[in-house]
């Protein structure tokens, strides 16, 4: 995660989380290293199962909250490549109350030097749970204007387009600036993004205006109207 933001780095292809060594005939199983055997076969869909029971044990807590990140990315069509954590929003006011719900459920809770977020472990894969987003708490109407959506057959609220993308935009700055892992993902949500929205919001800001004006010259949005 980068500060007030999901990492864009999160969005890349996963590395090969097996490797089998070469030991004995061809008729022998390869083995593997302690460590390699406690890796999960497919990392995106241990980071999807993390998230359906993580988005489950706070529908049923009745707790405010919209899936963010990567895994939100997916569910709104994006790649399933998933890497590092899953990713939920939840209100500021909601923060301890969300913890007590975690740890009565067996998962550990941890208070980051960060003061943005509380993260937890579920199913060996980290989760993060956010209550400021792109440098502004969340809000009652950022989780209102959430699109409930099956992730991975459960359905659960997750953050619009516009809100999603403009966290990532956001996050980008002088010292982390990966445009290259945001903008596949600026092209499977394009259709679905206030754009004129994510320009108010942050577009006079040197390195998301930037990104923007990428966009423009990839063709991926529009030029801002009057601007050739």
């Amino acid at each position: 995660m980068t500060h007030n933001g999901e990492d864009p780095a999160s969005l890349r292809r996963p590395e090969v989380t097996e490797l089998r060594l070469a030991m004995g005939g061809p008729d022998q199983p390869a083995a593997l290293a302690p460590a390699q055997r406690d890796l999960p076969q497919d990392r995106s869909q241990a980071i999807l199962e993390a998230a359906k029971e993580i988005g489950a044990l706070l529908k049923r807590a009745g707790h405010p909250f919209a899936l963010a990140g990567s895994v939100a990315v997916y569910a709104h069509g994006g790649s399933r490549y998933l890497q590092h954590d899953a990713d939920f929003c939840v209100l500021p006011d909601d923060a301890e109350a969300v913890a007590a719900t975690l740890r009565e459920a067996g998962l550990p809770v941890h208070t980051p030097p960060e003061d943005w977020l509380l993260k937890t472990t579920c199913r060996g894969q980290n989760v993060d749970i956010i209550f400021s987003l792109a440098h502004q708490p969340v809000s009652k109407d950022m989780l209102a204007r959430a699109h409930v959506l099956p992730v991975d057959s459960v359905l659960m609220p997750v953050l619009c387009p516009t809100d999603l993308i403009r966290s990532l935009i956001s996050a980008f700055s002088e010292h982390y600036c990966d445009f290259g892992a945001v903008l596949p993902v600026a092209r499977a949500v394009r259709e679905k993004v206030d754009w004129d929205e994510v320009r108010a919001a942050c577009g006079d800001q040197p390195m998301p205006a930037a990104f923007l004006f990428l966009l423009e010259r990839l063709n991926v949005i529009d030029p801002q109207e009057g601007q050739s």
